[in-house]
């Protein structure tokens, strides 16, 4: 046998474990790499049954978050405005409308209008809006500038390092509680006037996020 294969030839199975080891650890790295939320979530925008605007809607008419998703501020989740909702302001503007036929026919039907969630945590997740809300953090820190978007994108990554970056740090988000639904609102003397109120804001209202496990994996 000597004969029919070279002597390097003995090193081969082991060159083959040590190219197998370095080409499963380069696999490994690129999907932990290029698997996170930062490339798997942000700028995901889905196609919605009905083109509703943030844009307008928000941004240039001014409505409140809490308006369509009423309740955010008082319970963990942030509730879909019905087709109720929309009819309020839609049964005396843009009545006949196309682009909201299928708001009309929910409205008719008591269907719900198909919307398609863009941000959603791992159910194995707990978030409170509500905790959140009434601290002083604005949506923007979570969603970007929803007011600006004529669909929403997902903008932030929502992973876990994200959100323990602000438990960490609390103070660089925090905001007087009337300018929680203000997403074009910062602080008029900038980022140290940001870091100094917010400090007071979290001494003062007992803000104490959690960075444990069991704080956010219940």
């Amino acid at each position: 046998m000597s004969k029919l294969f070279p002597k390097s030839a003995n090193k081969l199975p082991l060159q083959i474990v040590i190219y197998l080891f370095v080409l499963g650890g380069i696999a490994t790295a690129g999907v932990s790499y290029y698997m996170t939320p930062s490339y798997t979530r942000i700028g995901y925008a889905p196609t919605q049954p009905v083109p509703f605007s943030h844009a307008l809607h928000a941004g240039q008419l001014g409505l409140d978050c809490r308006y369509c998703h009423v309740g955010v501020d008082k319970g963990p989740a942030s509730t879909i405005p019905t087709a109720q909702t929309c009819m309020n302001c839609h049964n005396q503007v843009k009545l006949d409308s196309p682009l909201l036929a299928v708001v009309r026919e929910s409205y008719e039907t008591g269907d719900p209008v198909p919307w398609v969630k863009v941000h959603q945590v791992p159910d194995y997740v707990y978030f409170n809006h509500s905790a959140h809300i009434t601290r002083g953090v604005s949506c923007v820190e979570c969603h970007g500038r929803v007011d600006q978007m004529d669909t929403v994108t997902h903008a932030k990554s929502l992973s876990m390092s994200f959100c323990l970056d602000c438990h960490r740090n609390p103070e660089a988000a925090v905001r007087p509680l009337d300018k929680v639904t203000d997403l074009a609102w910062e602080h008029p003397e900038g980022k140290a006037g940001q870091l100094r109120d917010g400090a007071k804001f979290v001494h003062d209202w007992n803000v104490k996020p959690p960075q444990s496990c069991s704080g956010c994996h219940r």
